[in-house]
């Protein structure tokens, strides 16, 4: 959440806090603001507890972290725990420190193999065109 603070801005903020406040009041403040943040926290979770309850059993395992789209696309794309685009075997036969150091590296045996005895499905997208006339054009689709 503040990742891109650095001590020099929490520094300044400490500083202008002491000076608009006062170390008289500045205690009260911090202790007040940390009870406003836990209110905050626990009407957070008893909306989401809420929220789940009125969803019903089959939604008991949601989580909440899966509506971020960077979260849910991943989530889609690469599956709970599986690798489907086998990414996980292409990292595993590389070895960075020999790529680095210029030695050579025992290349890996492939662990799938592809079929190039079977036609290629053609994407049929219509009637072939005849020699020298133009695709169709969509302005909507462009």
């Amino acid at each position: 959440m503040f990742g891109d603070i650095g001590g020099l801005e929490v520094l300044t903020i400490v500083v202008m806090a002491i000076v608009i406040f006062g170390p008289d009041k500045l205690p009260k403040l911090i202790q007040d603001t940390m009870g406003f943040i836990r209110k905050i926290r626990s009407f957070a979770d008893s909306a989401k507890e809420d929220i789940r309850s009125e969803l019903g059993p089959e939604f008991q395992n949601f989580d909440f972290e899966d509506l971020n789209p960077k979260t849910f696309v991943r989530k889609q794309l690469l599956g709970d725990g599986e690798d489907p685009l086998g990414l996980k075997d292409l990292k595993d036969s590389v070895d960075l420190k020999s790529a680095l150091n210029g030695t050579p590296t025992p290349t890996p045996t492939p662990t799938a193999s592809v079929d190039f005895s079977k036609p290629a499905a053609a994407a049929s997208a219509g009637p072939a065109l005849a020699a020298g006339e133009r695709p169709p054009f969509d302005p909507d689709a462009t």
